[in-house]
């Protein structure tokens, strides 16, 4: 009996696997990542929910208690986000999430900001009460 040789390999079903475990990754994802920095957010009697549109960037901005800035998660200095604050695009979604016991001068500074570049797709996260 000869063996044949084999001159290719059908990589299909690894792909298919490959776009299932990609799939299960960014939904697992887009659940660890809400709600990463604790902040205890103001309660407000009327609330929206916040949906970016559909080719829309959504940017959060984190404001602690001890007034740190937390840009997308990531623990920035005030320069920092401000540099950051230059590539983002009008229509991008800023939400704004600042801890009830920040310094109100932090929430000011991060407002003059946003203003200052004409990001006016602003939004500010809140607790239903």
């Amino acid at each position: 009996m000869k063996l044949k040789k084999i001159e290719s390999i059908n990589v299909l079903p690894f792909i298919d696997i490959m776009l299932v475990l990609l799939c299960i990754v960014l939904i697992t994802a887009s659940f660890i990542s809400s709600g990463v920095i604790k902040v205890a957010l103001p309660e407000a009697n009327a609330s929206v929910p916040i949906v970016p549109a559909s080719g829309q960037n959504k940017i959060e901005i984190t404001i602690s208690e001890n007034g740190e800035f937390f840009f997308n998660g990531e623990s920035v200095n005030f320069y920092t986000l401000l540099l950051r604050l230059d590539y983002v695009h009008r229509e991008d979604m800023i939400i704004i999430r600042a801890d009830r016991s920040s310094r109100f001068e932090n929430f000011i500074e991060l407002i003059n900001a946003l203003k200052e570049r004409s990001l006016e797709n602003i939004s500010i996260a809140a607790q239903k009460g």
